[in-house]
């Protein structure tokens, strides 16, 4: 029964994260051509922070889309045979999780402060703030991961794993669960409602209605983008805290299969974060 379930795991993986893969590639490389060739999203922040995190998601589908064949036409991924794909495989995908995430709660803090009826707190975003500002997370998420590299290995027992004990014990009850989970969820849904509070009071304020439309619609796309993030993310990243405090060895086969399955569907769900 579990080799089975195990089985059905391993194939919905492949077969849903290829798709989601293929179509995300393709959805990514119009939000980029989108904004960067409109007239209206030319010099805007916010189209600057969304072209940005369709690249970083573009990169990420195309090495999980590499991830899937190499599984469909080896049975695995490699990292068990290669140290230094070992040490690429997960840190590379982390790094472009890292700077999508950052890239989604940039967008909503910028939309906060370019709507707010404070003068200097709406002025401070420039372009050119953003572009330092997302330079500088590129910067910090790159060197994060050229660490994390330095502590995967490859263990006998467990394939490609993490073999320092204490940063075992930072990825686990940091990076995954915080980093890349609540962390990013809180302030993006945070800054996002406080946006749109904001934009509830553009009408009070003197400001030309084109200008009032265009930031009541992009207030709109940002808040529907980041409730898309959080619904998608939560279930992934509460399974991840719940996994980590109650984890299940292979000794209970039945179990661990059953877990298996709960974790791809979620990771799928997940991934639709990057599509």
């Amino acid at each position: 029964m579990s080799a089975q379930i195990l089985d059905v795991a391993r194939k919905y993986s492949l077969y849903s994260g290829t798709v989601i893969c293929s179509l995300g590639i393709v959805g990514n490389i119009i939000n980029v051509l989108v904004f960067t060739q409109l007239k209206p999203f030319r010099n805007n922040r916010y189209a600057f922070y969304l072209t940005v995190e369709s690249i970083s998601n573009i990169c990420y589908l195309l090495f999980s889309l590499t991830i899937y064949i190499l599984i469909s036409i080896y049975g695995n991924d490699g990292t068990g045979s290669s140290l230094i794909w070992c040490k690429l495989r997960y840190t590379t995908a982390q790094t472009f999780v890292l700077i999508t995430f950052t890239m989604i709660c940039c967008t909503a803090a910028d939309e906060y402060f370019s709507t707010n009826y404070l003068y200097n707190l709406r002025y401070i975003c420039t372009l050119k703030l953003s572009r330092y500002l997302t330079f500088v997370f590129i910067c910090i998420w790159i060197t994060h991961s050229v660490i994390q590299t330095f502590f995967y290995n490859i263990v006998p027992s467990l394939g490609c794993a993490i073999a320092n004990d204490i940063y075992l014990r930072y990825a686990t009850y940091f990076t995954y669960p915080v980093l890349t989970g609540l962390l990013p969820i809180v302030i993006s849904l945070l800054f996002s409602l406080f946006a749109y509070q904001n934009v509830r009071r553009l009408v009070r304020r003197q400001i030309p209605v084109a200008r009032r439309r265009l930031d009541r619609q992009i207030t709109a796309m940002c808040f529907i983008r980041v409730i898309a993030f959080v619904c998608l993310a939560a279930p992934y990243c509460c399974y991840r805290i719940y996994a980590v405090n109650n984890p299940v060895s292979r000794g209970k086969p039945l179990e661990f299969a059953i877990r298996q399955l709960v974790h791809v569907i979620f990771a799928s769900v997940a991934s639709l974060n990057f599509g």
